[in-house]
């Protein structure tokens, strides 16, 4: 009998569906956050953010039973995973409490163009790599204001979401634990680490019931959905096309920008929709053909042989 329920209907669902959910919900979070930065200091929003997500994932998958079946290698994934989403989170909301928030997805993006472009291997996908850089610049309009040390982190977040692409897309592929329960268990390794900087800063919205529902809300909002959305893509998707497809970000921010904080896109936005837009129509993952299976059945014969399996006696 073939799966039923959500789960056979995700499976069913093209990889690209669950990234449009990361997407609305990546900046839905964010747009949340600014609204509580007049109750909260950005650290506590930083941990409120991670320990209301690490509360649910710790409900809902049990994480200390991922860490305790996987090896070695894949407990130091998750371990690298877990600091990176700590430091990014940190850096991201100290980065935004200084510099404008269209600069700060700008450097974000950055990169990430470089994840993209080694997956970029035709003309097709370098056009579509060109419009998706075009886009994202016209869309961030690119100022270097603020203050400097906005900027350093800023730049630190940039690096350290180029990483979480790569550990999470690495986690998504890990034997013997699924994609979200990895993120459990990396979310509850971000719990821990994040303490020591944000906990000071998260004490007064334990005493305010409205600043705390509000930061559990950008926590489910910012860390959970989009993040199993994330999984779920990369499941079923190469690193080089979800890196390409991280440019409907500043798209998907345009329009919560109208919805949430009525923030109409000039003509020069609406222009930069467009081009990332015609970037992921244009987009292309390379498929194998029979020439390259064959190919790698032969390597992986020649292989066996070289380790001592031969056809017969002798």
């Amino acid at each position: 009998m073939p799966p039923t329920g959500p789960r056979a209907v995700l499976s069913a669902a093209p990889p690209w569906t669950s990234f449009i959910g990361s997407a609305v919900f990546h900046y839905l979070g964010p747009a949340f956050a600014v609204l509580l930065f007049g109750r909260l200091a950005p650290l506590g929003v930083a941990g409120l953010r991670i320990w209301s997500a690490a509360m649910v994932f710790a409900l809902w998958r049990r994480p200390w039973r991922t860490l305790a079946r996987l090896d070695a290698g894949g407990r130091r994934t998750i371990l690298a995973w877990g600091a990176v989403l700590a430091g990014m989170n940190v850096c991201f909301y100290l980065a935004i409490a200084r510099v404008p928030l269209g600069t700060v997805a700008a450097i974000e993006f950055l990169p990430v163009i470089a994840l993209a472009a080694l997956g970029a291997r035709t003309a097709r996908n370098l056009l579509a790599l060109v419009a998706a850089v075009g886009g994202v610049y016209v869309l961030a309009d690119i100022r270097l204001a603020g203050e400097p040390l906005g900027l350093v982190f800023a730049f630190a977040n940039a690096l350290l979401f180029a990483a979480y692409i790569v550990l999470a897309h690495r986690t998504a592929r890990l034997r013997g634990v699924s994609g979200i329960d990895g993120l459990a268990a990396a979310m509850l390794v971000a719990c821990v680490l994040v303490a020591p900087v944000a906990g000071w800063q998260a004490v007064p919205a334990m005493i305010d019931p409205v600043t705390l529902a509000a930061g559990i809300g950008v926590g489910i909002c910012s860390s959970v959905i989009p993040y199993v959305c994330d999984q779920l893509a990369m499941a079923r998707m190469a690193r080089s096309t979800y890196a390409l497809l991280v440019a409907l970000l500043p798209a998907t921010a345009t329009v919560i920008g109208v919805v949430v904080l009525r923030q109409l896109p000039s003509l020069a936005e609406l222009a930069g929709v467009g081009l990332v837009v015609l970037s992921v129509a244009l987009h292309r993952e390379r498929t194998p053909t029979q020439k390259d299976r064959t190919t790698r059945a032969l390597a992986a014969e020649r292989g066996s042989r070289s380790r001592g399996c031969p056809d017969g006696p002798g």
